[in-house]
């Protein structure tokens, strides 16, 4: 059974960072990619970056690069996203999803296996 699990999100003030992880197991995810999309209150879902497991490929969403950085550590089975001078806009459920075509794709339709979200929230 595959289990992705989010962690790290939280309170913080704009202009500061955060880092979220998701744990996978389940699975051999040598052949996935990951993908981070995020949801706020009232909007559709987000496509914020993915990573190919196997060769670490990524792909980013326009808005969110250089301040967003997608890494994965193969020995632990987690993704990371690391998040960088954060905005009030950034407050949302952040979600990891595993998608076993392992193109890092930005539709959400693409991945199979979904977390249960963490939230993060940026205040002014």
């Amino acid at each position: 059974q595959v289990q992705l699990v989010e962690s790290g999100g939280g309170l913080v003030q704009a202009g500061g960072s955060l880092r979220l992880s998701c744990a996978a197991s389940g699975r051999t995810f040598s052949n996935y990619a990951m993908g981070w999309f995020r949801q706020a209150p009232g909007k559709e879902r987000e496509f914020v970056a993915a990573i190919n497991w196997s060769t670490g490929r990524t792909n980013y969403a326009d808005s969110m690069k250089g301040r967003f950085t997608i890494s994965r550590d193969n020995a632990k089975n987690t993704v990371y996203l690391q998040m960088n001078s954060l905005k009030p806009e950034d407050t949302a459920v952040y979600y990891c999803a595993a998608d076993n075509t392992g193109w890092v794709t930005d539709s959400g339709y693409e991945y199979d296996y979904w977390g249960q979200g963490t939230q993060v929230t940026v205040s002014s």
